[in-house]
């Protein structure tokens, strides 16, 4: 049984369809890749993913379970966390606060014990740094916990945002352009940050515009184009595909990273 199963969604908005009749299969602990060109629908579809689109037609079932009209934080509480092509950092915060603010969907304390500061606060407090210390560790920023989000480099704030998104436990992590902005010696390090995540477990469904770490890093590719599916499979299957190379890739391109 595949971890996300998306059959037959369609979005239109004022009379131009987004994503058309687009079906594919995550499985788990993978890394699946989504590429087309700009405007293909690569963010529309993770808004409909994440809950803040709502598809015209289509099923898209996480662990069996159908989550579209499900509310953002109902799809995040399932187990589907999601960075950010723009980042979206707190820059008047530390890191680890930054980091926490990804825990409280593990944490059960409501208003009130939190305003009274009682017991069961203070130890969430706790297993939250802890946590988001892990998560830090885990994307290897130990040496940046403590410090101010605006004294940081954009590429380590990219990481942060992922540390954040792992705080709350996914089972599945969408990626939007994790590599757009950052240098070779950053990609390289977003590279094998990706793999790190999926070797623990995560399944990653990854959109990215470098075609380089796509196909390094990716377990299989879907290729949209206009909306619609237009090609799936291995990297090597996609690399060589004459319809891909013609609607998106432009011809021959290199690959290293």
């Amino acid at each position: 049984m595949a971890l996300l199963d998306v059959k037959d969604l369609t979005i239109s908005f004022g009379g131009v369809t987004a994503i058309a009749d687009l079906h594919f299969e995550v499985p788990e602990s993978q890394v699946y890749a989504v590429i087309g060109p700009n405007g293909a629908g690569k963010t529309t579809l993770f808004n409909m993913l994440s809950g803040i689109y709502r598809p015209n037609e289509g099923s898209i079932k996480f662990q069996n379970q159908e989550i579209v009209g499900r509310l953002p934080h109902r799809v995040a509480k399932m187990g589907i966390s999601r960075t950010f092509q723009n980042l979206q950092m707190f820059f008047n915060m530390s890191v680890l606060d930054n980091v926490k603010v990804g825990c409280h969907l593990r944490t059960h304390s409501h208003l009130w014990s939190a305003a009274l500061r009682l017991p069961n606060i203070l130890k969430e407090e706790r297993q939250a740094q802890a946590w988001a210390r892990e998560a830090l560790l885990f994307c290897g920023l130990e040496k940046y916990i403590n410090m101010p989000a605006d004294s940081l480099p954009y590429g380590v704030l990219k990481r942060v945002e992922i540390a954040r998104a792992l705080a709350a436990q996914p089972k599945l992590l969408l990626m939007d352009e994790p590599a757009a902005g950052l240098n070779d010696t950053e990609t390289v390090e977003m590279r094998e940050l990706i793999r790190r995540i999926s070797q623990a477990g995560i399944s990653v469904l990854l959109v990215e515009h470098n075609m380089g770490l796509v196909m390094q890093v990716s377990d299989r590719i879907l290729v949209i184009d206009y909306g619609s599916r237009l090609a799936e499979g291995l990297p090597e299957e996609i690399q060589n595909n004459p319809k891909v190379i013609e609607a998106y890739l432009g011809g021959e391109v290199q690959y290293a990273v």
